[in-house]
């Protein structure tokens, strides 16, 4: 499985009207592209940042579908008032607890490291991330994407509500730390989401 993912700078008055656009316009044009298994939409209102990923059966269908999600792309652009930063992405973990309801809410942390090591890291978060983050308040569901080349990565950890994530920060940092470091990675960024949508459909990867 594979993802591409748009990050755009919104201006903060545009953030409804965008989240709007990506579920009227955006969702059922992505509907008719082959490979395609659903997207979903993080926001974080007081900088703006948001970030669309969808999802792709496979890698080829991911870059076959380029040039028909180019204008798509662009147009969510315009509507949150932003330019669009795009990475793509291995799914390389998924797994879910339970599905997300509403108020849902996501920590993502980036990361980067050797990319000779890819493959230790992705093991460290299957046997040692994923049991710590299901003891979290309020955990609902866990995904790691990589860029094997660049050794960069990022994981999103969704849940149930904003207040269990304020009450399990601090345990939550002192997990991450503990486990970056036995993977050989650092941390290069780590922020909090509202979790404005969520369709993606792709199955357990663990």
């Amino acid at each position: 499985m594979f993802a591409r993912s748009t990050t755009i700078h919104a201006r903060p008055s545009s953030i409804d009207a965008g989240i709007a656009h990506v579920r009227d316009e955006t969702m059922p044009a992505l509907e008719g592209i082959p490979g395609c298994i659903g997207l979903s939409l993080l926001v974080d209102r007081r900088s703006g940042k948001c970030i669309a990923t969808t999802a792709w059966e496979t890698e080829q269908a991911m870059r076959d579908s380029a040039v028909r999600v180019r204008p798509i792309r662009e147009r969510v652009a315009e509507t949150f008032g932003g330019n669009a930063e795009v990475e793509e992405w291995e799914i390389a973990v998924l797994h879910r607890d339970h599905r997300s309801r509403e108020g849902a809410c996501v920590r993502a942390i980036w990361v980067e490291g050797d990319p000779n090591r890819a493959d230790l890291a992705i093991d460290t978060y299957k046997s040692r991330a994923l049991p710590g983050m299901e003891t979290l308040e309020g955990f609902c569901s866990a995904s790691l994407m990589v860029d094997r080349a660049s050794g960069r990565g990022v994981s999103c950890v969704t849940f149930d509500s904003a207040d269990a994530m304020d009450r399990n920060r601090e345990q939550a940092a002192a997990m991450r730390e503990t486990n970056t470091r036995h993977a050989g990675i650092r941390v290069t960024e780590v922020r909090e989401f509202e979790l404005a949508l969520a369709h993606l459909r792709v199955p357990e990867l663990v």
